[in-house]
């Protein structure tokens, strides 16, 4: 598959479908582009996807510093669109989807978005969830701020992670996960301190394309509270939950996902 320079930035992608619709997906940290091979099988008769590799995963070059990290993200997935595209994204990758509809609505005709962990909205609409936050992954953020990559990586994936314990992991596994740990740093000040403005500025409630907003029922509560704040603002939600899954539900549940997906698009 092709790498290119996109936003600037030299980006690996993978190409699912031959589906009449064009559709961008976004992937979660830590992940790849090739963690949609499984929805994809799902959507290949309706969709032609293009699945991006974020900075510093996959094939994609490491990131840099060179900016606010979602804002670069959100310029790379806007360089593979030259027309109304439907936007599928996991967690943070979902959170580019939305900055993407916010600052280029041109360029989307619907967002699916799973667990965007967009917390700046529950924090506004819960009194105490940042502290609550701030204690039940406390382990995660101690880590990141001293700079402990790897306990940081470890405290990551048992909170949002696939079930896979720590000690399952070969050594390279783990040593992979940490070299990410300064994207998810980087991020931060976007999902937590709302950088793009999206909050801030009343943008969510101007987005007109249909939404489907979905969480897994085993997910961290943290999860409906962010969908609850983004379904009271953004006027054309649908929402959906899958049975059974937690935060990975888009691998490990790619036959929910895509059902839903599909039946989704096919409405809209």
């Amino acid at each position: 598959m092709p790498k290119d320079l996109r936003g600037g930035f030299p980006t690996y992608w993978t190409t699912y479908g031959q589906g009449p619709r064009r559709a961008l997906m976004l992937h979660c940290t830590l992940a790849h582009g090739g963690a949609w091979g499984g929805m994809a099988q799902y959507l290949s008769g309706a969709l032609n996807m293009i699945a991006m590799d974020m900075p510093g995963h996959g094939r994609s070059d490491d990131w840099d510093d060179r900016g606010e990290v979602q804002a670069v993200t959100t310029a790379i997935a806007a360089d593979f669109l030259d027309g109304p595209t439907d936007l599928i994204g996991h967690s943070f990758g979902a959170t580019v989807a939305l900055r993407l509809a916010v600052e280029h609505p041109e360029l989307v005709r619907s967002l699916t978005l799973f667990e965007p962990v967009f917390f700046s909205v529950a924090f506004a609409d819960t009194p105490g969830l940042r502290e609550k936050y701030e204690r039940e992954f406390g382990a995660l953020i101690a880590a990141l701020d001293a700079g402990d990559s790897l306990g940081a990586a470890q405290a990551f994936i048992a909170d949002w992670g696939d079930g896979t314990p720590w000690e399952a992991l070969l050594v390279k596994q783990r040593q992979a996960l940490a070299d990410k740990m300064h994207f998810v740093k980087a991020g931060g000040e976007a999902i937590y301190h709302d950088a793009g403005g999206m909050l801030a500025s009343g943008a969510l409630e101007r987005i007109s394309v249909p939404v489907l907003l979905m969480e897994g029922s085993e997910s961290p509560s943290d999860v409906s509270l962010i969908n609850n704040g983004l379904a009271r603002r953004i006027p054309n939600v649908q929402r959906a939950i899958i049975a059974g899954a937690g935060h990975m539900a888009p691998i490990i549940h790619a036959d929910q996902m895509g059902t839903e997906v599909l039946r989704f698009l096919t409405e809209v």
